[in-house]
């Protein structure tokens, strides 16, 4: 088909940015240009990959696969690059929220020992799964099956994890040894848009809470519940990664475990991505998380 990295840094800007403009912009390249080597693609490919209206554009299915593919070739031709120049690089490890809580630490320090000759690098990501298919992490934990499907990635379950109730210190509530959710109905529950474990769905049908409170990261999500605006409810590992002045955590009786997952590319871009995954199963089971 003969199609160029061009063609798909082309499309891979276009997605991004939502535009032609904003995607010339970044490429430093004119608009007239860019939509060349857009309408070129597609002729070589022979399916549209953009639906274009007057106000919107947008890819298609087809354009939104290739975008991710093409995301994805051209950071591995990065890495390639960098290798051929720098050595090896880092195994990239994304988490949404709180990794794996107090079993974090070990874990990395465990794997700095017996592998020195590959580091990780951790980082916190508002979307680990699009990171993954992406290509800028090479696995990531998560507590939200793929919303994408489990197409093109390989899903590990690792263990469950207790819910926790989140409420200001001085809330009566936090008098109570244990909680369930009944006792948080009446509450303004504040959501966060990075944690989609803890939804209202959690409730019954006949005693959701009637008040929510939507927030877009944790930090604006621990200030409005260490200000006593609203209450939460989170994974157990947010008790460890997250301590913050004003805030007690309280277990909860009846809500469901959250199921920690450990998420690779089918095809592993990192050589060290299947040795990393069986090393968190076995510091996990000695833990006592695994059986």
């Amino acid at each position: 088909m003969n199609v160029e990295l061009r063609h798909l840094k082309a499309l891979a800007a276009i997605g991004d940015e939502g535009s032609i403009t904003g995607a010339a912009a970044v490429l430093r390249i004119g608009q007239p240009a860019l939509s060349r080597t857009l309408d070129q693609l597609e002729r070589r490919l022979g399916t549209p990959l953009v639906e274009r209206t007057t106000r919107r554009l947008g890819l298609t299915p087809a354009g939104h696969r290739l975008w991710e593919h093409a995301h994805r070739i051209l950071a591995q031709l990065d890495d390639a690059l960098a290798e051929a120049a720098a050595g090896p690089r880092p195994l990239r490890v994304g988490f949404a929220w709180g990794a794996l809580g107090p079993h974090t630490v070990g874990l990395l320090r465990d794997w700095r020992r017996d592998h020195p000759e590959v580091p990780v690098q951790v980082h916190r990501l508002a979307d680990p799964e699009t990171g993954l298919r992406r290509g800028e992490i090479d696995a990531a934990f998560m507590r939200t099956p793929p919303e994408g499907g489990t197409t093109g990635l390989s899903v590990l379950p690792l263990y469950r994890e207790p819910r926790i109730a989140a409420l200001a210190e001085d809330d009566p509530l936090t008098a109570r040894t244990e909680l369930d959710l009944a006792e948080l109905a009446d509450r303004t529950v504040v959501l966060c848009a990075t944690a989609a474990t803890s939804g209202t769905d959690l409730w019954p049908d006949e005693r959701k809470p009637s008040v929510t409170l939507e927030v877009a990261n944790v930090d604006e999500w621990l200030t409005a519940i260490a200000t006593g605006e609203a209450v939460g409810v989170t994974a157990e590992a947010t008790r460890h990664s997250h301590p913050f002045p004003g805030i007690r955590y309280l277990p909860l009786t009846d809500a469901e475990p959250v199921t920690v997952l450990f998420l690779a590319p089918a095809a592993p871009a990192h050589t060290a991505t299947a040795a990393f995954r069986d090393h968190a199963r076995r510091s996990l089971t000695g833990a006592g998380l695994i059986a």
